[in-house]
Protein backbone atom coordinates (compact mmCIF):
# COMPACT_ATOMS: atom_id res chain seq x y z
CA UNK A 1 0.00 0.00 0.00
CA UNK A 2 0.99 3.70 -0.53
CA UNK A 3 -1.03 5.25 2.49
CA UNK A 4 0.30 6.56 5.43
CA UNK A 5 -1.88 6.93 8.52
CA UNK A 6 -2.87 10.15 8.10
CA UNK A 7 -3.60 9.44 4.76
CA UNK A 8 -5.36 6.61 5.44
CA UNK A 9 -7.40 8.63 8.00
CA UNK A 10 -8.43 10.90 5.49
CA UNK A 11 -9.57 8.51 3.50
CA UNK A 12 -11.47 6.78 6.14
CA UNK A 13 -13.26 9.64 6.98
CA UNK A 14 -14.46 10.82 3.16
CA UNK A 15 -15.93 7.28 3.01
CA UNK A 16 -17.66 7.48 6.01
CA UNK A 17 -18.71 11.42 5.17
CA UNK A 18 -19.49 10.07 1.75
CA UNK A 19 -21.79 7.30 3.04
CA UNK A 20 -23.21 9.73 5.48
CA UNK A 21 -24.23 11.94 3.16
CA UNK A 22 -25.67 9.81 0.22
CA UNK A 23 -28.91 9.39 -1.38
CA UNK A 24 -31.88 7.19 1.05
CA UNK A 25 -31.57 4.46 -2.27
CA UNK A 26 -27.79 4.36 -1.82
CA UNK A 27 -27.51 4.32 1.76
CA UNK A 28 -29.72 1.50 1.94
CA UNK A 29 -27.04 -0.41 -0.24
CA UNK A 30 -24.21 1.18 2.21
CA UNK A 31 -25.03 -1.37 4.79
CA UNK A 32 -21.85 -2.24 7.36
CA UNK A 33 -21.97 -5.58 5.30
CA UNK A 34 -20.90 -3.88 2.22
CA UNK A 35 -18.86 -1.00 3.32
CA UNK A 36 -15.18 -1.07 3.06
CA UNK A 37 -12.83 0.18 5.66
CA UNK A 38 -10.04 2.03 4.30
CA UNK A 39 -6.93 0.12 4.31
CA UNK A 40 -9.38 -3.20 2.95
CA UNK A 41 -10.20 -0.63 0.25
CA UNK A 42 -6.61 0.52 -0.07
CA UNK A 43 -5.59 -3.50 -0.29
CA UNK A 44 -8.02 -4.06 -2.84
CA UNK A 45 -6.94 -1.27 -5.22
CA UNK A 46 -3.37 -2.21 -5.68
CA UNK A 47 -1.97 -2.25 -9.22
CA UNK A 48 -3.37 -0.80 -12.41
CA UNK A 49 -7.06 -0.64 -12.06
CA UNK A 50 -9.19 0.21 -15.24
CA UNK A 51 -11.33 3.22 -15.03
CA UNK A 52 -14.24 4.94 -16.81
CA UNK A 53 -13.57 8.66 -16.23
CA UNK A 54 -16.28 11.16 -16.86
CA UNK A 55 -15.31 14.94 -18.04
CA UNK A 56 -17.53 17.83 -18.84
CA UNK A 57 -17.68 19.26 -22.33
CA UNK A 58 -17.39 23.27 -23.16
CA UNK A 59 -21.32 23.27 -23.79
CA UNK A 60 -22.20 20.68 -19.93
CA UNK A 61 -22.01 17.35 -21.72
CA UNK A 62 -20.70 14.57 -20.34
CA UNK A 63 -18.16 12.66 -21.86
CA UNK A 64 -16.66 9.53 -20.40
CA UNK A 65 -14.43 6.54 -21.21
CA UNK A 66 -11.70 3.92 -19.63
CA UNK A 67 -8.26 5.13 -18.30
CA UNK A 68 -5.58 3.10 -16.76
CA UNK A 69 -5.86 4.60 -13.13
CA UNK A 70 -3.48 3.82 -10.23
CA UNK A 71 -4.72 4.62 -6.12
CA UNK A 72 -1.97 6.08 -4.74
CA UNK A 73 -2.34 7.86 -1.33
CA UNK A 74 -6.43 7.47 -1.21
CA UNK A 75 -7.20 8.81 -4.29
CA UNK A 76 -7.01 7.66 -8.02
CA UNK A 77 -4.35 8.73 -10.63
CA UNK A 78 -4.40 8.06 -14.56
CA UNK A 79 -2.43 9.90 -17.45
CA UNK A 80 -2.91 10.54 -21.28
CA UNK A 81 -1.35 12.54 -24.14
CA UNK A 82 -1.41 16.04 -23.58
CA UNK A 83 -3.63 16.60 -26.48
CA UNK A 84 -6.18 14.01 -25.52
CA UNK A 85 -9.91 15.34 -25.64
CA UNK A 86 -9.79 14.05 -21.68
CA UNK A 87 -6.99 16.34 -20.62
CA UNK A 88 -7.98 19.00 -22.39
CA UNK A 89 -11.42 19.01 -21.26
CA UNK A 90 -10.01 18.73 -17.63
CA UNK A 91 -7.75 21.86 -18.10
CA UNK A 92 -10.45 23.63 -18.65
CA UNK A 93 -13.26 22.53 -16.52
CA UNK A 94 -11.76 19.86 -13.72
CA UNK A 95 -15.07 18.43 -12.33
CA UNK A 96 -14.41 14.73 -12.90
CA UNK A 97 -16.32 11.44 -11.61
CA UNK A 98 -14.25 7.92 -12.02
CA UNK A 99 -15.50 4.71 -11.18
CA UNK A 100 -14.26 1.57 -10.80
CA UNK A 101 -16.39 -1.81 -11.57
CA UNK A 102 -14.24 -5.08 -12.21
CA UNK A 103 -17.57 -6.74 -11.95
CA UNK A 104 -20.58 -7.60 -9.72
CA UNK A 105 -17.81 -7.76 -6.75
CA UNK A 106 -17.20 -4.09 -5.84
CA UNK A 107 -17.58 -0.55 -7.17
CA UNK A 108 -15.93 2.63 -6.08
CA UNK A 109 -16.96 6.20 -7.71
CA UNK A 110 -14.81 9.27 -7.07
CA UNK A 111 -16.94 12.91 -7.86
CA UNK A 112 -14.08 15.41 -7.51
CA UNK A 113 -11.93 17.33 -9.10
CA UNK A 114 -8.58 16.77 -11.14
CA UNK A 115 -5.04 18.15 -10.72
CA UNK A 116 -2.98 18.20 -14.20
CA UNK A 117 0.84 17.44 -13.97
CA UNK A 118 3.46 16.54 -15.67
CA UNK A 119 4.31 12.81 -15.47
CA UNK A 120 7.93 13.01 -16.41
CA UNK A 121 8.45 15.71 -13.98
CA UNK A 122 10.64 14.41 -10.93
CA UNK A 123 8.38 15.69 -8.57
CA UNK A 124 5.55 13.72 -9.55
CA UNK A 125 7.52 10.25 -10.23
CA UNK A 126 5.11 7.92 -8.24
CA UNK A 127 2.62 7.68 -11.21
CA UNK A 128 5.39 7.30 -13.82
CA UNK A 129 6.88 4.59 -11.29
CA UNK A 130 3.44 2.83 -10.64
CA UNK A 131 2.99 2.70 -14.74
CA UNK A 132 6.00 1.68 -15.16
CA UNK A 133 6.19 -1.17 -12.48
CA UNK A 134 2.92 -1.81 -14.54
CA UNK A 135 3.59 -2.42 -18.45
CA UNK A 136 7.43 -3.18 -18.10
CA UNK A 137 6.68 -6.88 -17.08
CA UNK A 138 4.92 -7.31 -20.42
CA UNK A 139 5.58 -4.84 -22.54
CA UNK A 140 9.45 -4.66 -21.89
CA UNK A 141 11.81 -1.09 -22.03
CA UNK A 142 9.90 -0.23 -25.22
CA UNK A 143 7.33 1.07 -22.92
CA UNK A 144 9.67 3.51 -21.21
CA UNK A 145 10.52 4.87 -24.32
CA UNK A 146 7.30 5.49 -25.67
CA UNK A 147 6.57 7.03 -22.27
CA UNK A 148 9.09 9.81 -22.51
CA UNK A 149 8.36 9.92 -26.53
CA UNK A 150 4.73 10.35 -25.56
CA UNK A 151 5.55 13.20 -23.45
CA UNK A 152 2.06 12.51 -20.97
CA UNK A 153 -0.04 14.25 -18.63
CA UNK A 154 -1.00 13.17 -15.27
CA UNK A 155 -4.19 13.74 -13.29
CA UNK A 156 -4.52 13.13 -9.85
CA UNK A 157 -8.42 13.15 -8.39
CA UNK A 158 -8.63 15.43 -5.59
CA UNK A 159 -11.81 13.83 -4.04
CA UNK A 160 -14.98 15.49 -2.90
CA UNK A 161 -16.59 11.96 -2.35
CA UNK A 162 -15.61 8.85 -2.46
CA UNK A 163 -18.29 5.64 -2.19
CA UNK A 164 -16.97 1.97 -2.16
CA UNK A 165 -19.45 -1.09 -2.26
CA UNK A 166 -18.24 -4.46 -1.62
CA UNK A 167 -20.69 -7.50 -2.33
CA UNK A 168 -19.86 -10.33 -0.27
CA UNK A 169 -20.35 -13.93 -2.56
Amino acid sequence: MHETPGELSRLQQLLDTSASEAGPHLRGMLGAERRLDAAALCERLQGMRLLVVATVTADGRPLAGPVDGYFLHGTFWFGSGRDSVRMRHLAARPAVTATYLPGQELSVTLHGRAELFDILDPAHDELRRAMLDFYLPTQGPDFETWLHKENPIGARIVPDKMLALAFPD
